[in-house]
């Protein structure tokens, strides 16, 4: 379907025009005629197929539809003089859970907005909030926030959320993994219960149905795409491999493939560190993007990535949340997620717009469990690779839910020995498998910001400059002689 025929106007023609757009992304033909009549929607669609725009659209002419006139010109003394404005209100809110998605979707507002008078503004932590308060001291139509951020700034007095007519949550499923839910309450809590509310997430579990329930209403629903179905064009193989040669065997696969740029996930930041420091060594440029990298770093090390310089980038399943990067040629899963559907995820980042990809996973003994449960998700066996002289797996076959993961015994399975080459080995007990692949306090493989962390990321700062880290400064207090410890601030 055309742009032409969703009721869009002019302004925003043009601007798909201007960008090479013509016909809407099924998403989009299904979502833009709902928010365009005031209905509120929930949406289950994965990154690439179109979804910003399937909100920021339809929102910017609900916008300019409702925008107050300007004043007009008074008469003093003879002379015609502007009439000084109050800032314009704050009328349509969009919630992120991570730095660089909300960057993503303020600039997609800047495109689709190019050809009206609309406002708008991206807040999130990480940085100084000097330029951030004075945009919004200016006045915008629309925010682009972080949770954190947003209280933030809320209770500080630099944001009014009386006035917000349309409520967007961005990557739900995503905002509640990370801890966000008690800082969403309080937003929805601030903002008019006359609103329209959109909500989109790319998976769609019985979290994220109850509280649609709750803030949203006769919401329509709409799904585009199964998580359980990976890209036709993505070819998925696996590499059988011993935990400790990992790392080797990803220097050898970048350094003999002929590839374009290659996202590597891994499941921790430290994790992800590592490789980098690795790769380097071995003569292979990468760059990692997760939680613990300032905005700056982290901002550089994408913009170097989309230039292909370096061309790897190693990202944790939170920092790549919602990126949408052109070009990428091969998805390498270092570590097997947790969840099969981020696998799905994953390897959503090659093959796009009709292309050709390839994703390869790295799969060590205690993680046999996990390729199963993807397995089981994606209904297809996953090619094994022949193994490579010199990494030879010898570590012992597990088939829990993955490697020092809690969880109640179960499970079990039967023995892949002979389907995956190995002679000898057996199965051994798992534990229930956890849904989040990160959380609220940075355990696991978390790249945006958690609730409190967003908040609390200036005291580690200052605390770490004076070395008075937890870590540290209960360290030093174990060596007193007369054992007592520094307390920390």
């Amino acid at each position: 379907m055309d742009f032409s025929e969703l009721g869009l106007a002019d302004a925003f023609l043009q601007a798909t025009d201007l960008l090479g757009y013509d016909t809407a992304t099924p998403i989009q033909a299904k979502a833009i005629p709902v928010v365009l009549a005031g209905g509120d929607l929930i949406g289950c669609a994965q990154t690439g197929t179109g979804k910003t725009a399937a909100f920021t659209l339809p929102t910017l002419q609900r916008l300019m539809d409702t925008m107050p006139p300007r004043p007009p010109k008074q008469t003093i003394d003879g002379k015609r003089r502007k009439v000084k404005r109050q800032p314009r209100p704050l009328r349509a809110l969009v919630l992120s859970p991570t730095r660089e998605l909300a960057a993503q979707i303020g600039a997609s507002f800047d495109k689709y907005g190019k050809f009206t008078p609309l406002r708008q503004t991206v807040i999130f932590g990480g940085v100084s909030q000097f330029h951030q308060v004075k945009a919004l001291q200016n006045g915008v139509d629309t925010l682009v926030a972080t949770p954190g951020r947003l209280l933030d700034l809320k209770d500080q007095g630099h944001i009014d959320l009386s006035k917000v007519e349309i409520l967007i949550f961005d990557e739900a499923d995503q905002m509640l993994d990370m801890g966000f839910l008690p800082a969403l309450k309080k937003i929805v809590a601030a903002v008019p219960q006359q609103r329209q509310t959109l909500m989109f997430s790319a998976t769609m579990p019985t979290e994220i149905r109850q509280l649609a329930q709750q803030w949203l209403t006769n919401p329509e629903s709409i799904e585009i795409g199964v998580v359980s179905k990976p890209a036709d064009k993505v070819k998925q193989s696996v590499h059988m491999v011993d935990k400790k040669k990992k790392q080797h065997l990803l220097a050898h696969f970048l350094k003999s493939t002929r590839r374009d740029r290659t996202l590597v996930f891994s499941r921790t930041k430290h994790g992800a560190d590592k490789i980098v420091k690795h790769l380097e060594r071995e003569g292979v440029k990468a760059a990692a993007i997760h939680g613990n990298k300032s905005q700056n770093a982290r901002n550089r090390a994408l913009a170097q990535f989309k230039g292909k310089n370096p061309p790897v980038l190693i990202a944790t399943d939170i920092a790549a949340r919602g990126l949408d990067i052109s070009g990428v040629s091969h998805v390498i899963n270092f570590d097997l997620p947790e969840t099969p559907e981020t696998y799905v995820h994953r390897i959503g980042r090659t093959a796009r717009a009709g292309a050709e990809g390839a994703a390869v996973s790295f799969c060590a003994g205690d993680e046999h469990g996990l390729l199963k449960q993807i397995e089981r998700l994606t209904k297809r066996s996953i090619p094994v690779e022949a193994t490579i002289k010199g990494f030879e797996p010898t570590d012992p076959i597990s088939y829990g839910s993955g490697p020092a993961r809690k969880g109640k015994p179960g499970g079990g399975g039967q023995s892949r020995n002979k389907s995956r080459g190995y002679a000898k080995g057996g199965p051994g007990k798992g534990g229930s498998s956890s849904r989040r692949s990160g959380s609220a306090n940075g355990s696991g493989g978390s790249g945006g910001e958690s609730a409190t962390g967003e908040r609390r990321s200036g005291q580690k700062q200052r605390r770490r400059r004076r070395g008075l880290t937890k870590g540290s400064a209960v360290a030093a207090g174990k060596r007193r002689p007369s054992g007592r410890k520094d307390s920390v601030a």
